[in-house]
């Protein structure tokens, strides 16, 4: 057995109604609290009322969209802790907030990829995470990205120290979820639980938690999709996305990953439907590229294949095209719908090479193999 580290949220609530336990523990960390929430904070005014009622006050921030340099910079730091109550872009939000109330500077001081890169040396401060989609696993990643519209790409601040210190998943947060968000943040959930189990960094822990979730994904998301009000299936993808979270955390992510960071900053592109635009080209030209140059590596897509299909038998193959074909039921677009072309493979391969992400791959692909998963999946 290799060696391994693993980190998570110092307290997780899992299950319907856990939001209730909000105030009281938001009580024990500090009587103002940041609330970042999204696009829609009026969603988050029945928490606002009950932590109110917990004797803490609010000073409400909202993320319309994936957080940048210049939103994170706005935001107010005179609050004793952070409570975000969103999608991925919230938390990431709240999360970079929260280490950035205690480590002076800018955000560039400590970004990584286009930034100094600098080490957050100082605890950041007190974070709860309260997811309202099913994709991200964000309130359980030791990382926030942040979009930097100037350099054309999203790069992270990451320090263990950004693990939420209570991370709220509430299924019932995620009942009335549009069909849209519902495929693409599922999709994008199902991807951090693929990746990390490919991933050269996986481990006997991130294993089973990924296990375990693509089996939970594999029936849930199919199931949800056709009927959002399917209770048992929402709460299963609540389940998968934060089993994903702690994976990814843990073991890294891959080739989809690596090409949703440049992707997400140069196109206002949604990060989940970017990386479920993605997921079955890469898969199979990371299967193929392995096929030639690792074959010994291919037992861990077989596995995959298994958990998705149900099939004892499966291969890798037949997970590639589970994963094809969940991804045309379900809609997902193609990126030629937020504006991604041929003419931009240079620089998108090249960004991609660099991201953080990559350095997970099973296997290193050449030039002319990233420029094919993109290309096809225009």
């Amino acid at each position: 057995m290799p060696p391994f580290e693993f980190a998570t949220a110092a307290r997780i609530l899992f299950g319907e109604g856990t939001l209730r336990q909000v105030p009281a523990a938001a009580a024990s960390l500090g009587r103002r609290a940041l609330l970042v929430t999204g696009a829609s904070p009026d969603r988050a005014a029945p928490l606002q009322k009950a932590l109110q009622a917990a004797h803490v006050s609010t000073v409400p921030f909202a993320v319309p969209g994936e957080p940048t340099l210049d939103l994170i910079r706005t935001a107010p730091r005179d609050c004793d802790f952070v409570i975000a109550f969103g999608g991925g872009s919230a938390l990431d939000a709240a999360k970079a907030l929260a280490a950035l109330f205690t480590n002076p500077g800018d955000p560039l001081d400590y970004l990584e990829v286009i930034g100094l890169g600098h080490p957050l040396t100082l605890p950041a401060a007190p974070c709860i995470a309260i997811p309202t989609t099913a994709g991200t696993g964000s309130e359980v990643t030791r990382n926030a990205v942040l979009a930097s519209p100037l350099h054309r790409v999203k790069a992270s601040l990451r320090s263990a120290s950004m693990l939420p210190r209570l991370a709220v998943v509430d299924p019932e947060l995620t009942y009335h979820l549009p069909r849209a968000i519902t495929a693409s943040t599922g999709l994008d959930a199902l991807t951090q639980l693929i990746e990390p189990y490919v991933s050269l960094r996986a481990n006997p822990m991130t294993d089973q938690f990924c296990v375990e979730g693509m089996r939970r994904a594999a029936s849930a998301l199919p199931r949800v999709w056709e009927n959002g009000g399917d209770r048992a299936a929402r709460c299963d993808m609540a389940w998968a996305s934060l089993l994903g979270g702690m994976a990814l955390a843990n073991a890294g992510l891959g080739a989809v990953h690596g090409f949703a960071a440049p992707i997400g900053g140069m196109w206002a592109a949604p990060h989940g439907a970017v990386c479920a635009g993605l997921l079955p080209y890469v898969m199979e030209v990371n299967v193929r590229a392995l096929r030639a140059r690792a074959p010994e590596k291919l037992t861990r897509y077989d596995e995959v294949a298994r958990l998705l299909t149900g099939r004892p038998h499966a291969t890798a193959p037949d997970g590639v095209a589970w994963i094809t074909a969940l991804c045309q039921k379900l809609e997902i677009p193609p990126l030629r719908t937020y504006g991604v072309a041929a003419s931009h493979l240079t620089v998108l391969v090249e960004k991609a090479a660099q991201a953080s992400s990559m350095k997970g791959n099973p296997i290193v692909l050449t030039e002319e193999e990233l420029r094919e998963i993109v290309s096809r999946a225009l």
